[in-house]
């Protein structure tokens, strides 16, 4: 007996949009995703410009956003699953999410850095004299 977590034939139920076993999604599938990205757009748009609310929360608001708009072009639109066969699609996505949160966090780190030790524009400009 196949274990139900790792059996291929019951990959195609917990995918959306995936009907088959081959790489390509439905019609239906496509369109849902596509709405689901359209709206998901949208609401970004339609947070962004809000005055009333506290700057942490819009921004706390764009970032799930974001990644729930990732998650939507991942599963509609590049079929990533959890299929056994999906195994190095899956890795390679964390290893470039990894990359990116280096490079990201390293990048903010240095600038934080050198934001800290630049001397203040009046001290600069007095040595230019």
């Amino acid at each position: 007996m196949t274990n139900q977590l790792h059996d291929p034939r019951r990959a195609n139920r917990w995918t959306p949009g995936l009907e088959t076993h081959s790489n390509h999604g439905t019609w239906r599938g496509y369109v849902v995703g596509y709405v689901l990205a359209i709206g998901l757009t949208i609401a970004a748009f339609a947070i962004a410009p809000v005055k009333n609310m506290a700057p942490f929360s819009i921004e706390a608001a764009l970032v799930v956003l974001a990644i729930a708009q990732m998650l939507v072009h991942l599963i509609f639109f590049l079929h990533i699953n959890t299929a056994p066969e999906q195994k190095t699609n899956i890795l390679a996505f964390a290893a470039t999410m990894l990359i990116i949160a280096i490079v990201v966090a390293g990048s903010l780190w240095i600038m934080s850095h050198l934001a800290a030790n630049m001397a203040p524009m009046e001290r600069v400009m007095s040595m230019q004299r």
